[in-house]
């Protein structure tokens, strides 16, 4: 549904623009339009050809640039329909076009205006503070860990590369939000700064053909998650401490996959377990989260495991066994790393993945 109404409300909305030629057109006297019984004068087909102009460009501007294409539309709207008011008795009809031209606004309004969770999250991005050039990654900081994660390091193509005080990510995947409830294709961006500890990731899915807003922030004030239908009926709007630990653990998974140079992090202690795995212990603020992490032969992180998370996004229900096990790596960006990655759950009742995660897109060290 989602797509359908992407590409066939631009149609539309081009269509009646185009439309609106026919009264620039009549005004200067450059077709024969007896369809047009009304005279209309040349300051009026003027802006009969702005109306033309405006409504073609919301068509254009509403899908490639979202972030101010409900403004375009929004003056569109209004200059068409006060031509349209001129020649009623011939254009009346056009109030139709122009009611989705009104929806089309609307919700463009609510998913990219100052008001909305993309708007939020654009924001946060820009309140990051570039941080200057790290020293390269060297053995002598890896001396400490347990030997199957400095393998990992090394494995990763991190040693000897600046360290990363902050990564960009961008997702294609599925989501649902219980076993027996259906999956919500999505795609995502994410930012995480280390220094200070921060993400925020921002998610577009799509619930029974309508469009699903998702928005994580986790900063120093600590975390939160607001999820809304259509960009305005608000979901979800979690926060708390029981969020923040849980959001914790996910920081800390985020850093294992996608930034594996700083597992030398102080914030980081560790006990070594075996050939294949070892036990961390992460603090953040008030919160000391532990996960364990499972190495394969070829030094790759296949599964992270913590019981420091909690199902819920209040954090009521206590914690539950968390994982993300990894199917696949590939060079993405700069480094070797997690392509695919499901999320899961572990009650009592059973196991189940409740996400499933492709990464498109990694840069380290953006500045933003």
């Amino acid at each position: 549904m989602v797509r359908i109404v992407s590409v066939l409300v631009p149609l539309v909305l081009a269509l009646h623009g185009l439309i609106h030629l026919m009264g620039f057109a009549k005004a200067f006297g450059l077709l024969a339009l007896p369809q047009l019984t009304r005279p209309i004068s040349r300051p009026v087909g003027v802006v009969w050809l702005a109306a033309a102009l405006l409504t073609v460009g919301a068509a254009a501007a509403l899908p490639l640039a979202p972030r101010w294409g409900w403004a375009v539309a929004a003056a569109a709207l209004v200059v068409s329909q006060g031509v349209i008011v001129t020649s009623w008795a011939d254009a009346k009809f056009g109030t139709l076009a122009n009611l989705i031209l009104l929806a089309a606004a609307a919700y463009g309004y609510l998913a990219h205006g100052p008001t909305s969770l993309s708007a939020e999250y654009a924001r946060a991005l820009a309140s990051a503070t570039p941080a200057p050039p790290g020293a390269p990654l060297t053995e002598a900081e890896l001396a400490p860990l347990p030997a199957p994660v400095q393998r990992y390091i090394r494995a990763s193509g991190a040693l000897g590369q600046p360290r990363v005080h902050d990564f960009r990510a961008h997702w294609t995947g599925r989501i649902r939000a219980a076993v027996d409830q259906p999956w919500m294709d999505f795609t995502a961006e994410q930012m995480n700064t280390f220094d200070p500890p921060r993400r925020f990731f921002f998610m577009d899915a799509v619930m029974k053909g309508l469009p699903v807003d998702v928005f994580h922030r986790f900063d120093e004030a600590g975390a939160t998650m607001r999820v809304r239908l259509l960009s305005a009926k608000t979901m979800v709007d979690a926060g708390g401490p029981g969020l923040t630990r849980s959001e914790t653990v996910t920081l800390f998974n985020d850093l294992c996959l996608f930034a594996p140079g700083e597992l030398v992090r102080p914030a980081i202690t560790w006990e070594a377990v075996d050939e294949h795995t070892a036990r961390a212990h992460y603090t953040q603020g008030v919160d000391t989260i532990s996960a364990t992490l499972h190495f394969n032969d070829a030094d790759e992180l296949v599964d992270f495991e913590s019981e420091d998370r909690s199902a819920d996004p209040d954090g009521q229900s206590g914690p539950q066994r968390w994982t993300t096990p990894v199917s696949a790596y590939a060079r993405v960006g700069p480094a070797r790393v997690a392509q695919t990655a499901e999320v899961r759950w572990h009650p009592a009742t059973g196991a189940w993945t409740y996400g499933e995660f492709t990464l498109t897109d990694l840069a380290w060290n953006t500045g933003r």
